[in-house]
């Protein structure tokens, strides 16, 4: 074997092996984009699920109040697919924001239903729901960065347009979106 083989034959080992190290980097970061968005949906399941005791609880106090956030919870089901995706996780924001407020307006009405320990302890998880559901809004956009950034830079570019990965989309912040009232 002349030496000008041996050379050509380590040179493509070595760029076949840094294409498989580049497309096990893609992939690793991809899962970790999938996994934190999941992980969003696991806190607004949870926080979801928070409201509807709220929604119980108002029942007792107001049935007509009660009723109608029954029907907006009906109205407003959240995703809990197993592959949730961006515009997913915005819908579910936005229904979750919706049933809150309204929650929070009918308690407004009713100083009782305010001052139940049942309540009080049931608006403190949703609350930190929500703030866990803020933080895994944070994480994910963390790893789309570092996904995006090996997606964008050369020469990871080159192997992640031929293995047909692309840019993930972040999840914007609502800028409308309130805190809940310091007296809940």
């Amino acid at each position: 074997m002349s030496l000008a083989l041996i050379i050509t034959i380590a040179v493509i080992v070595l760029l076949v092996l840094w294409v498989i190290s580049v497309q096990n980097k893609l992939v690793k970061s991809d899962e970790i984009c999938n996994n934190a968005l999941k992980q969003i949906n696991v806190q607004q399941i949870s926080r979801y699920d928070a409201l509807k005791a709220l929604v119980k609880l108002t029942r007792e106090y107001a049935q007509y109040e009660g009723d109608t956030l029954t029907k907006v919870i009906q109205e407003r089901k959240i995703t809990s697919s197993p592959s949730p995706t961006v515009a997913d996780i915005a819908g579910n924001e936005a229904a979750l924001r919706d049933i809150a407020g309204r929650l929070i307006a009918v308690a407004e009405q009713y100083p009782e239903l305010k001052a139940n320990e049942n309540y009080a302890k049931t608006m403190d998880s949703v609350k930190e729901y929500e703030n866990n559901v803020r933080l895994s809004r944070m994480t994910f956009n963390d790893t789309v960065t570092r996904f995006n950034n090996m997606v964008r830079m050369f020469p990871g570019s080159v192997v992640a347009s031929m293995l047909g990965f692309s840019r993930r989309d972040y999840l914007a912040e609502d800028v409308s979106k309130t805190e809940y009232p310091e007296t809940l």
